[in-house]
């Protein structure tokens, strides 16, 4: 299975969070690489930078997503827990939660919002 995109990531990682939170981003991430059967190699594929992995950049996208619409906080730098919100989101037994999902929060819109000062 290639590595998930983003979007994708983003139920289960908050599934993950529901039962272990607050967790670090190593823990989630090791849990969703179960999750999704991931391989040694699929788990090593570097970004075209080189930098970093394609999955952990992917999954540090949909925390940050997730955090910008309220459904997970980060009390310090690498960990991760679940709010009220988040909780309240899964209880509703979402399909999946991607962009246009997230969209129904006023803070995600906020976020996704272009910046006036960046209009030049």
């Amino acid at each position: 299975m290639p590595v998930p995109d983003f979007q994708t990531l983003m139920l289960p990682a908050l599934r993950v969070l529901s039962t272990a939170s607050p967790a670090t981003a190593m823990q989630v991430r090791a849990a969703l690489a179960v999750e999704f059967g991931l391989t040694a190699a699929e788990l090593a594929q570097l970004l075209p930078s080189g930098r970093q992995t394609a999955f952990a950049n992917r999954v540090a996208w949909a925390y940050s997503y997730l955090k910008q619409a309220g459904l997970i906080a980060s009390p310090r730098r690498g960990v991760y827990e679940i709010t009220a919100r988040g909780r309240e989101t899964l209880a509703q037994s979402p399909a999946r939660i991607d962009i246009p999902f997230l969209s129904r929060f006023p803070e995600f819109q906020a976020f996704r919002q272009p910046s006036v000062n960046a209009q030049s």
